[in-house]
């Protein structure tokens, strides 16, 4: 198990450094500096000297390579800088600020869809073929299919456009939390009902399960005692990706609804080309989502014994 750890902990340190690089070419291949953008996006004209002076104070008229090493040294010891945007906040405040916004509405996804998706895929299992089923696939279907910041709009125009029965972004109220957890569940749910449907048909004609019928059990006590257990371990190994997905890519449903979380502050930063802002995010989000995939991987052994971690 050591050996095991110490081998996905390397292998995330080497993610980051690959993510790291690719993210800093990617924000310097772009023509421009974050103060052309912002003068773009703000209307201000910067005299030469001022933004040869912006450019210095933030090491920006180094070369390249020069840039990367000086930051990943810095990022090293936790200091990603401040924002350009916010020249009176730093990167860390900046998430510790937004990062707990986003955790909450993630957290609220995930509780939400795990288990309405468990429940529409149990009940599809239950009348394979039927009408029922066929219902609940092109719903599930349609859940998969469209985008949730689609699915966002669409629901922000019936329930807030036309009806007028919730605000239209935001996040004071549980009134402004409906619509984004919503336009976030959709999507999941039809995903875990899925997999629950599959997992359960292909437990179902196993020897213990006819050996349970034979005994003369209920179908619901079959079920709960002898399918779920086991047709819910592909289910877990999609529950850690969904719920990091959930967490950490609200971006487009945090900018619709205007909620100040972590998602919609890394879109405006990306607008406003504010590198440290978007490397800080980066790689932090990076960072959680390898820790909560070795994190599934450790909870799939525990629930079940057989499966054993080598490299």
């Amino acid at each position: 198990m050591f050996r095991y750890l110490a081998f996905r902990l390397l292998g995330l340190l080497f993610n980051l450094v690959i993510i790291s690089v690719i993210t800093f070419g990617l924000m310097h291949v772009i023509p421009g500096s974050p103060f052309d953008a912002g003068v773009a996006s703000q209307g201000v004209i910067l005299a030469p000297e001022v933004r040869l002076q912006l450019l210095q104070k933030y090491n920006l008229d180094k070369p390249v390579w020069v840039q990367y090493i000086s930051y990943m040294w810095h990022a090293l010891h936790l200091d990603f800088g401040d924002t350009f945007s916010g020249p009176n906040e730093t990167v860390m405040e900046r998430i510790t600020r937004t990062w707990p916004v986003s955790l909450h509405l993630g957290a609220m996804a995930v509780i939400a869809a795990v288990p309405f998706g468990l429940f529409l895929g149990i009940v599809s299992a239950r009348h394979p073929d039927t009408c029922t089923d066929y219902v609940l696939s092109a719903i599930t279907a349609g859940g998969i299919a469209f985008p949730s910041f689609v699915i966002g709009l669409l629901l922000l125009t019936v329930f807030s456009v036309l009806l007028h029965w919730l605000p239209t972004g935001g996040w004071e109220t549980p009134r402004n939390w409906l619509l984004p957890v919503l336009s976030l569940t959709l999507a999941p749910a039809a995903t875990v009902a899925r997999y629950t449907r599959a997992s359960i048909l292909e437990c179902l004609p196993l020897d213990y399960v006819r050996t349970a019928c034979a005994k003369g059990l209920k179908k619901g006590t079959i079920l709960v005692r002898h399918v779920l257990p086991n047709a819910l371990l592909p289910v877990l190994t999609i529950t850690g990706p969904i719920a990091v997905d959930l967490v950490v890519g609200s971006f487009f449903i945090e900018t619709v609804f205007r909620v100040p979380g972590l998602g919609r502050y890394f879109t405006l930063s990306v607008f406003a080309r504010d590198y440290p802002m978007i490397m800080g995010t980066t790689l932090f989000l990076a960072t959680l989502v390898g820790a909560v995939n070795l994190l599934t991987d450790l909870l799939y052994t525990w629930i079940d014994p057989r499966v054993r971690l080598e490299l």
